[in-house]
C-alpha cells in the first residue's frame, strides 16, 4: 500500500508541466508561469515536511496517509472548477499541503513494516514512477480534456488509492509516539549528518523533476509532438522504478563499497541532461533521457534510509527535513528554468545550468563525506 501511496502523491511532482502548453492556452498566460503552478504545490509541499514528519511520528503513517490523500483530492477538484490561473495557484497549494504529508506518511509507512533499505527504494520507484506515468497519461488525455487533463487524472489516482487504504495492514510500532515527542524540531535542522543526505537526495529528485517537467516544453520546440515529447519526458522519472530499488539493494548488501556510486550517479545525471538539451537525433535524447533517470534513483533508499537510521527517535521529522532541501531547490528551479524559456536557445540554458548542479554535487557525496549510518 505504501507503494499505491507514493504513485498518487508523484503523480502530483509533474503533472501540470506535462500539459504546460495547453495549460498555457487555457490560462491565457506565457509558456514560462506555469512553472509558477509547480512551484505553487511545492511551497505549501515545503512548509509541511518537517512538522508533517512529527505529526506522522506521533500518530501513524496509515492515518495521515489517508489525510493526505483527501486533500489532494480536494485540490485537484478546486483547479477543475473553472480555468482560472489564480484558482490553479490556490489548488495547487491546497495539493502540496497533501504531497507534503504524504510523501512522508508513504516512507514511513514502509520503513515501520517492511523497514529495509530495498523496501525504501521500491518506495521511492513508485514516488518518481507516479511523475513518470502522469508525464506519459497527461498529453495522452488533454486531447479530450483540455486544461483539465493534469487535475482530472491526478484526482482520480487520489481517489482510488484513498478508497483501498483502510484495507491496508495498521503501521504503528509501540512507543514510536513517545519518542518521536522527544526531537524538537530543531534538533532535526542542527544535525550536520543530514546535510549530506540531503544534497545527495536534492541532486538527484529536484533536478530530475524539474527537467522532466520542462521536457515536453523542450522537444515540442524542437518539433516532436505532444505525445512523442511526453513519452520522453516520462523516461527521466519511470526509470527510476529501476534504479531506486536497485540503489536500496546495493546499499542495503554491499554498504561502504556502494558509497561510489552516488557520485557517479551525479556525473551521470549531468551527462543525461546535457544529451537531451542538445538538438540531436532522438534516439540520442531517448538514452539522455533514460540516464538521467536511471542515475536519479540511485540516491533514493540510501538517503532516506539513512536520515531514518542517523534519527530513530524522530525518523519521519528526519526525512522531512531532507525532503524539504529538495522541495526548496524545486520551488525555486522550477520557474527559473521556466524563464529560460523565453531566452535564446529556448531553455537549453536552464538545463545546462541544471548539468553543472548536478556534477557540482559528486563533490558534496564523495564517499569520505558519507555518514557511517548510510553505509549500513
Amino acid at each position: 500500500m505504501g507503494v499505491a501511496v507514493g504513485i498518487a502523491v508523484g503523480y502530483n511532482i509533474a503533472n501540470v508541466g506535462a500539459a504546460a502548453p495547453v495549460l498555457a492556452d487555457g490560462y491565457g498566460i506565457r509558456l514560462g508561469l506555469v512553472g509558477v503552478l509547480t512551484s505553487a504545490l511545492f511551497v505549501t509541499h515545503l512548509v509541511l515536511q518537517i512538522p508533517g514528519g512529527k505529526l506522522v511520528d506521533r500518530h501513524g503513517a496509515r492515518t495521515f496517509a489517508a489525510v493526505a490523500l483527501a486533500i489532494i483530492a480536494a485540490g485537484n477538484a478546486v483547479a477543475l472548477i473553472t480555468p482560472s490561473f489564480a484558482l490553479g495557484i490556490v489548488a495547487r497549494l491546497i495539493a502540496g499541503v497533501g504531497t507534503g504529508i504524504g510523501f512522508i506518511a508513504g516512507s514511513d509507512y514502509v520503513r515501520a513494516t517492511v523497514g529495509s533499505t530495498t523496501a525504501q527504494g521500491i518506495y521511492g520507484a513508485a514516488g518518481v514512477g507516479g511523475g513518470g506515468i502522469a508525464l506519459a497519461v497527461v498529453p495522452l488525455t488533454a486531447s479530450a480534456l483540455d486544461w483539465r487533463a493534469p487535475y482530472a487524472t491526478a484526482l482520480v489516482a487520489a481517489c482510488i488509492v484513498l478508497v483501498c487504504l483502510p484495507l491496508a495492514p495498521r503501521d504503528r510500532r509501540r512507543g514510536e509516539a513517545a519518542r518521536a515527542a522527544e526531537a524538537p524540531a530543531r534538533d532535526i535542522v542542527r544535525d550536520g549528518r543530514l546535510y549530506v543526505l540531503a544534497v545527495a537526495h536534492t541532486s538527484s529528485f529536484a533536478l530530475s523533476v524539474i527537467v522532466g517537467s520542462w521536457t515536453v516544453s523542450l522537444l515540442e520546440h524542437d518539433g516532436y509532438g505532444r505525445r512523442l515529447a511526453g513519452v520522453v519526458a516520462a523516461l527521466t522519472l519511470l526509470t527510476g522504478f529501476v534504479s531506486r530499488p536497485l540503489g536500496g539493494r546495493a546499499f542495503q548488501r554491499w554498504g561502504a563499497r556502494a558509497a561510489p556510486l552516488l557520485a557517479a550517479s551525479m556525473v551521470a545525471g549531468a551527462a543525461g541532461t546535457v544529451l537531451l538539451l542538445l538538438d540531436l537525433p532522438l534516439a540520442v535524447r531517448i538514452a539522455g533521457a533514460t540516464i538521467l533517470g536511471l542515475a536519479a534513483g540511485i540516491p533514493f533508499a540510501p538517503a532516506f534510509s539513512g536520515a531514518q537510521a542517523i534519527r530513530p527517535d524522530a525518523p519521519g521529522a528526519a526525512i522531512g527535513f531532507i525532503n524539504s532541501c529538495a522541495t526548496l531547490v524545486i520551488v525555486v528551479g522550477a520557474p527559473l528554468v521556466g524563464v529560460s524559456f523565453s531566452l535564446a536557445g529556448h531553455g537549453r540554458m536552464g538545463f545546462a545550468a541544471i548539468a553543472a548542479l548536478w556534477a557540482l554535487s559528486a563533490f558534496a557525496v564523495r564517499p569520505s563525506r558519507l555518514p557511517r549510518a548510510t553505509l549500513g
